[in-house]
């Protein structure tokens, strides 16, 4: 399964509503949604309530990703706001496990993050109990950065671990993801794709074209 799942982020914040119905009438399965606090990140973005209105008009898989100081006090918000999947960054220090397992115990799929400059050591210990690892392929916060190469490696080297048995988990990138990216991205074993400014500064062609060169392979 690889998939396209655009980051709305990158939509008019005037009007995310249409934003999310460009995606869906592309046949988007996917839809990325970054919550930003201003602390963790220099940036702000928006909060559960947000999320839940954006989810009384929509059945897109909600990837609601927490870029939080501390993501573990919010997680029963945005559970409650109808995420699909929550994934929580490793660098900020709070009680991963306790964060991941209520998470799970919601019913709400998994996903731990990490930033270019993270080793992945600290994602080994929960591999076989996520659903998701996200690579950050630039530092969070604006969009429109340039794609950081040299993390497809550390995406190898988490796509080899999955082969060998350690945990049956798709592998995330985001940040600066174009179509140029997709080839090197699947050689790295990577299973879905975060676009925000290259997928909805896109024609209608060019989006359709973007995405079929991810989920048709």
């Amino acid at each position: 399964m690889k998939i396209l799942a655009p980051s709305i982020l990158a939509g008019n914040h005037a009007n995310l509503s249409n934003a999310l119905q460009v995606a869906e009438d592309d046949g988007r399965k996917w839809i990325h949604l970054d919550i930003m606090d201003g602390h963790f990140v220099p940036n702000l973005s928006f909060g559960p309530q947000t999320v839940a209105d954006l989810r009384k008009g929509s059945e897109l898989f909600f990837d609601v990703h927490l870029m939080l100081d501390q993501p573990d006090k919010y997680i029963d918000p945005f559970v409650e706001a109808g995420s699909d999947l929550i994934s929580i960054h490793l660098e900020p220090e709070y009680d991963h496990q306790a964060a991941l397992n209520r998470i799970k115990d919601a019913g709400v799929k998994t996903g731990l993050v990490i930033n270019p400059d993270t080793p992945i050591d600290g994602l080994l210990p929960y591999l076989d109990q996520i659903d998701l690892v996200l690579f950050m392929t630039v530092f969070p916060g604006f969009g429109g950065q340039k794609f950081i190469e040299e993390v497809l490696v550390k995406s190898k080297e988490i796509s080899k671990l999955r082969t060998e048995g350690k945990g049956n988990y798709l592998i995330e990138v985001d940040g600066g993801v174009g179509p140029e990216h997709v080839q090197p991205c699947l050689n790295a074993g990577v299973d879905i794709f975060v676009a925000g400014t290259a997928y909805y500064q896109r024609n209608d062609i060019g989006r359709k074209e973007f995405a079929e060169s991810i989920e048709l392979v």
